[in-house]
């Protein structure tokens, strides 16, 4: 028994010195990529010498003496920070995910190759602007510029996650930038889902129940902020030609399969998941300073590390600071020294689905407005697989576009046996100059330059807000499609290819869309809503965000007559829910004055009316009233449209609030809703809602306990910064996600977007991951944040740093003064030229 013990002992200590050994092997690789913000390169590529500060909180500021050495220093620092981000990018734009990642990859790659993105961003170089073209390749230059130091010192291959991802990394190329730029528009276009959700809710429903569960804008158009406007709407759906379409739900999976790894790496979201956003502006005439004012909170998915990243950047004849973005040299949402500009998602309807009938005869055919047959073009992709034989595809196009293959856009819920469906979109051209408008844009000295600027931009369509010392303004950037008065569609559901009345017709005129230059009010704004009440086909868009947030916008906005930068800062953190204030009285005042509180047997069914009757709306993170109320909503649109949706209701699943609102209001008829058509009596709407009132305490007694006012939304609402990969991989998640607690939800101003269904239904997953605020008083006053931290790699200390001031509602300082920038700096790098 002593020997066994003894050998036990001996192998115990063997196994014990290895794994110290491989730990520590392991550590000093991984610690040889951490970044370094201190030392000096000799480095090809430069003109002169560039130096960078990194400031207290990691930010870059650059300082060349030229502006090609200035983006030069740019992919270097986006390099040096997030190597591994931009590799996933540029990835997913050539349909290479997959052979890093695996088979789960595959259909992003698939959808990728199948629209050509890479190929179009390859032939849209010849288009850009000159100035441009030497910035794309400056910027190239950089970034490999540190890829060839990361090999020449051994710098830990420039990130830990090519320690279990190998292969060389290929040189970066001006047309990975442009090809990040095409995917990037593709996930904040949304319209060709959007056809198909309404095309099978018409299959299932009348048009005047579509009118409800999904309800026409309510309120006008809005860019210059007025009287705030919120409430249902009276119009019902249109007509549209869905009779030559079914609802393939009985052949096929119904359920919601939305990967959230796949849309983490370039996938189009579910429609509410689209891109969103806040901004305004106010000129000097409504600011304290007497100087205008800027704030922008662009909201996009969450990720580890942020889609952002802060720069500052200054070369011979420009200088700019804010969030661009790894990959590109633009800084996306910023000013230089005398604009400044911000972006919202436009939700222009840009993407048209085509179902075209095949030739019974020739499968390679497939029918035209004249009756006669035209051929399928073809060509043969491949996609590398890890593990896996390489695979083979053959991807067809139509005269409106790529066929979509798979479960693409979810076309294949509603194309019809025989047929196949075809993607019409504006940003499948290589005529897009995209790139040269935010070049331009870092360049432009007043408003009418960039609104020049801005005409160039093809997709994604956005609102572009802007602000000089003398006024503010907002245009509409991006190609709006002309469709056929005459259209059977509108562009609402998929069309049939085979009628020249569906085809767009052409785009509307740049300086014909939504706008307000120098407006005489002052003030501009944008919540993502409604920008246009032109008729159709001038119409932009028949899809806008709820109008909760603007009208909260609004209503702070006009609510005072001076306003400071503080005063932007804590707007943009307003968790009061204008939604909630419309809906909780509709479905709480049978249970709060016909019942009566007190006369309620169940202690916690009694409480949360309670708390709910003496609510202001406000959804903050530390009380249990948002989560009650928000609860209560996602069970009552379960019981009011699952029965009349069936399996249908997958695509509906979660809090419908303009829903609700029309069905307690009965608006048209709605109230019908109420009724469960699977029993012979005719339930009231006040059943209902005390009914599903009992489903959503039950789940979250369930969940948080019995005690109600120990609930804390912030428990549920926590906002999920996903790595990728390892985010997805369990328990690897612990350590490289980013979790915090937070405020807010889907309606206000500090808006989280959640699912609204699965096992964490009120997850924060899609947030303002850069919150900027300008003052024109003093530029260098400005305020800025970002989600994360500036790190990419999961082990530095910047990987994180800013995340919970984020979370909190702070902001940091980011001045262009170098003095600024060098108290309390991290570190200096400088830059020199190699000799020849």
């Amino acid at each position: 028994m002593n020997t066994v013990l003894k050998w036990l002992t001996r192998i115990i200590g063997v196994v014990a010195v290895l794994l110290v050994i491989g730990f520590a092997v392991g550590w000093y690789l991984i610690s040889r990529s951490l970044p370094e913000y201190e030392g000096k390169y000799v480095l090809d590529g430069l003109d002169g010498p560039v130096t960078i500060i990194r400031d207290a909180n990691a930010v870059p500021h650059i300082r060349a003496t030229t502006d090609q050495d200035a983006f030069f220093a740019l992919g270097l620092v986006h390099a040096q920070d997030r190597l591994w981000q931009m590799e996933l990018s540029r990835r997913a734009a050539q349909g290479r995910l997959s052979a890093m990642l695996g088979a789960r990859t595959y259909d992003v790659d698939l959808l990728m190759k199948s629209l050509d993105l890479y190929g179009l961003a390859s032939r849209s170089f010849d288009v850009q602007s000159d100035q441009t073209k030497s910035v794309l390749e400056a910027y190239s230059a950089g970034v490999n510029a540190w890829i060839r130091q990361v090999n020449i010192d051994a710098k830990g291959r420039g990130a830990p996650e090519f320690f279990v991802f190998g292969g060389e990394l290929a040189p970066w190329t001006p047309v990975d930038s442009l090809a990040i730029l095409k995917v990037m528009a593709l996930r904040l276009s949304n319209g060709a889902r959007n056809e198909v959700k309404r095309a099978r809710t018409l299959l299932a429903l009348p048009p005047e129940r579509v009118a409800d569960i999904l309800p026409e804008y309510p309120v006008a158009a809005k860019i210059i902020p007025g009287r705030a406007e919120t409430g249902g709407i009276r119009r019902a759906a249109g007509p549209w030609d869905v009779t030559h379409l079914t609802d393939r739900c009985g052949e096929i999976s119904c359920t919601a399969d939305d990967d959230p790894l796949l849309i983490a790496l370039g996938a189009p979201p579910p429609i509410h998941l689209a891109g969103a956003s806040n901004a305004w502006a106010v000129d000097g005439s409504r600011t304290s300073s007497r100087k205008p004012l800027l704030a922008n909170d662009p909201h996009l998915w969450l990720s580890a590390p942020s889609v952002w990243h802060l720069a500052g950047i200054k070369g011979e004849t420009f200088s700019g600071i804010g969030g661009s973005l790894p990959g590109t040299p633009v800084i996306a949402v910023g000013h230089n020294r005398s604009l400044g500009w911000g972006l919202t998602t436009a939700n222009v309807d840009d993407q048209d689905l085509f179902v075209e009938k095949i030739n019974p005869d020739n499968g390679d055919q497939y029918l035209l407005p004249d009756n006669s047959w035209a051929t399928f073009e073809k060509r043969t992709i491949r996609i590398e697989v890890s593990g896996e034989p390489t695979r083979t595809e053959v991807v067809r196009s139509t005269r409106h576009g790529p066929v979509l293959t798979g479960k693409q856009f979810n076309a294949d819920r509603i194309t019809p046996e025989g047929h196949v469906t075809a993607l019409k979109w504006t940003a499948l051209t290589h005529e897009d100059r995209s790139m040269t408008a935010l070049i331009e844009l870092l360049f432009a000295k007043r408003i009418e330059d960039a609104v020049a600027a801005a005409a160039k931009v093809l997709a994604p369509a956005q609102n572009l807000t802007l602000a000089d010392a003398e006024g503010v303004a907002m245009v509409v950037a991006g190609a709006i499609p002309l469709r056929d008065p005459r259209s059977l569609s509108k562009g609402r559901v998929p069309s049939s290819g085979a009628l020249m009345v569906n085809d767009w017709v052409g785009m509307l005129p740049a300086g014909e869309g939504p706008r307000a230059i120098r407006p005489a009010s002052g003030a501009v704004a944008n919540a993502n809503n409604r920008t246009s009440d032109g008729n159709f086909p001038r119409h932009v868009s028949f899809y806008w965000a709820r109008p909760y947030r603007i009208a909260r916008l609004e209503k702070e906005i006009m609510a005072l007559d001076f306003h400071s930068r503080d005063g932007f800062a804590a707007l943009q953190s307003d968790s009061v829910s204008e939604m909630a204030r419309a809906v909780l009285p509709l479905i709480a005042r049978d249970l709060w004055w016909r019942e009566g509180t007190p006369a309620i047997e169940d202690d916690k069914r009694r409480r949360a009316l309670e708390l709910l009757a003496e609510w202001n709306g406000e959804m903050d993170r530390h009380g249990p009233e948002p989560l009650i109320f928000m609860e209560w909503v996602r069970a009552l649109t379960r019981r009011l449209a699952a029965d009349e949706l069936g399996a249908l209701y997958e695509v509906f699943n979660g809090p419908h609030p303009l829903f609700v609102e029309r069905v307690f209001a009965d608006i048209e008829g709605a109230a019908i809703w109420c009724d469960v058509n699977k029993t012979p009596e005719r339930e009231t709407c006040a059943q209902a809602a005390s009914v599903a009132l009992d489903d959503a305490l039950a789940r979250l007694v369930r969940d948080y306990g019995s005690n109600v006012d120990g609930w804390r939304w912030g428990a549920e609402h926590v906002a999920v910064h996903r790595h990728t990969p390892f985010g997805y991989v369990s328990p690897l998640d612990i350590f490289f996600n980013i979790e915090n607690e937070t405020s807010g939800g889907d309606n206000t101003l500090l808006r989280g977007q959640t699912k609204g269904s699965g096992p964490y239904p009120f997850r924060n997953i899609h947030a303002a991951g850069l919150r900027v605020v300008y003052d024109f008083a003093d530029l260098d006053n400005s305020l800025m944040i970002i989600s994360t931290g500036q790190s990419g790699h999961p082990f530095s200390n910047y990987y994180d740093h800013l995340a919970d001031v984020w979370a909190r509602g702070g902001m940091i300082p980011m001045s262009m003064q170098d003095d600024d920038a060098r108290a309390g700096a991290l570190g200096i790098i400088e830059l020199t030229p190699k000799q020849e």
